[in-house]
């Protein structure tokens, strides 16, 4: 029993002895590794202090180098690419090729004799490169959209014309406008049909188009003299003269075989890297949009606030001085017609009165004051101002009838008459005078029993229009009013 316990005492000690020594010697591998790191960052604070400046593509952190420096070109500069520290400048041209297998005998004989002339006017090295690309037409549609608000626009404009045009009464220019009209209807229609049609064939992501490219290149060791007495910008420009002179010997020698080709601008050049460098994303990001929103700036050069806020304001103006123009034709028209049937319905009330009390005026009479109302212009607010002239006029010839002096006779000849005519004669004559000056007063009475008779119907007309109106608006406003109605004058009592 006493030998179990010691040599359980025996291994305890030992277990602690080895934990001890384990510890101490991790206590040693963490303070030479402390102490290494300390040094470490001493001398990089120091390397770091002598040299503040870095070089471009290179990151000293963690040793990575930058990501144009696995790239194949250096920049793109004045429609060129720059390549191996500007020691070789490229040039691109974008061929339009022919469908060889469509033509005759004869045209593939010239187009093959002209391929061989270019083969033989090549004095440089060449390249050519072919790079396939889906179809990509959403430009296409972005240009059918433009046109198609903009014929939509004009469609708008010709609408607004035929109102005010109708409200003129022009009919002969509405039938024009809206010929027009029908026309660009179906302009826009036949648009709208194609965007569709091309919205909907750019979606095939299996059409793809193939571009041929011919690469131009020159090296600065064809230079006759030493690099290093020139600037960048005159290399540049020497290279760009010497690769532009070839591009054209280039262009001049396809277009024999029936090739068209143009020399490819800075930002094609772009997209045509873009693509060969990410063809999975080229679908996703146009380079395009993104050159022209500005995504490689360090600041985006928008519109100030102020003048969106002015071009906002101008807007609302505009569509808001539309609807107000829009408005007023049609209140204007309404208005108008409206008048021209109150102008018809007053003539008309006007001739029925006359021919209901057609029996007290006289045929002369009747017709006479038919007449005057056809020709009385309504449209004038004063057409009713003649008519004291002529009461004036009227009693005033009647005046001077009455005060005219008899015609003087010889009184040889009075007398003569006087022994001639008998006393029955004498009867009769005043007797014809009495009944003449009885008809005209029964005329006149008649006259005017029918001008007050009238006049009465016409007030009454008015009160009842002006009652009916007011009682609308007490309707729409709830407002009562009370209204003074007219005494019965003595001949309508009557």
């Amino acid at each position: 029993m006493e030998s179990t316990l010691v040599i359980i005492y025996v291994i305890l000690a030992i277990c602690v002895v080895l934990a001890i020594g384990l510890a101490v010697v991790l206590g040693y591998v963490w303070y030479r590794d402390n102490k290494r790191k300390g040094n470490f960052k001493s001398k990089e604070e120091k390397s770091n202090s002598g040299s503040k400046s870095s070089k471009i593509g290179q990151t000293k952190l963690q040793g990575i180098e930058s990501m144009s420096k696995f790239l194949a070109f250096d920049t793109i500069v004045d429609s060129m690419i720059v390549r191996k520290n500007r020691t070789q400048y490229v040039m691109v041209l974008k061929c339009k090729g022919i469908n060889y297998d469509l033509l005759g005998e004869e045209e593939k004989l010239a187009v093959e004799s002209g391929f061989v002339q270019f083969l033989n006017t090549l004095k440089f090295p060449i390249q050519i490169y072919i790079q396939s690309r889906s179809l990509n037409l959403k430009n296409n549609i972005d240009k059918y959209q433009e046109k198609l608000e903009a014929v939509n626009a004009d469609i708008v404009k010709i609408d607004n014309q035929i109102k005010r045009e109708k409200a003129n009464g022009r009919l002969d220019l509405v039938q024009k406008l809206e010929f027009d009209r029908r026309r660009k209807v179906n302009i826009l229609e036949y648009g709208v049909d194609i965007a569709n049609y091309v919205a909907r064939l750019s979606q095939n992501r299996n059409v793809l188009q193939q571009n041929t490219y011919v690469a131009i290149s020159y090296y600065t060791s064809e230079f006759g003299g030493q690099i290093s007495n020139y600037s960048k910008e005159e290399v540049d420009n020497i290279a760009f003269s010497e690769l532009y002179t070839r591009a054209q010997t280039l262009s001049s020698a396809l277009s024999s075989s029936g090739v068209s080709s143009k020399v490819m601008t800075s930002e094609e050049l772009a997209e045509l890297l873009y693509i060969a460098y990410n063809r999975d994303d080229s679908e996703l990001i146009n380079i395009k949009k993104s050159v022209e929103a500005q995504y490689d700036s360090l600041y985006n050069t928008s519109k100030d606030i102020m003048d969106k806020q002015k071009e906002m304001i101008e807007e609302k103006v505009n569509q808001e001085a539309v609807h107000l123009t829009e408005k007023s034709l049609a209140k204007a028209n309404r208005i108008l017609k409206l008048r021209q049937q109150n102008r018809e319905e007053i003539r008309r009330r006007a001739i029925a009165y006359v021919e209901r009390y057609k029996g007290d005026m006289t045929e002369e009479l009747f017709n006479e004051t038919k007449k005057q109302i056809q020709k009385t212009d309504i449209t004038k607010p004063d057409y009713d101002k003649d008519e004291p002239e002529l009461n004036k006029r009227e009693e005033t010839t009647g005046t001077n009838s009455e005060k005219t002096e008899p015609v003087k006779r010889n009184p040889e000849e009075n007398g003569k008459e006087k022994r001639e005519l008998t006393e029955e004669q004498k009867r009769r004559i005043i007797e014809e005078r009495r009944r003449m000056a009885r008809r005209q007063e029964l005329r006149r009475e008649a006259e005017m029993r029918a001008r007050r008779n009238i006049a009465e119907k016409g007030e009454m007309e008015r009160t009842t229009t002006r009652e009916k109106s007011i009682q609308e608006n007490e309707t729409e406003t709830g407002v009562k009013r009370r209204v003074p109605r007219r005494r019965p004058t003595e001949t309508s009592a009557q």
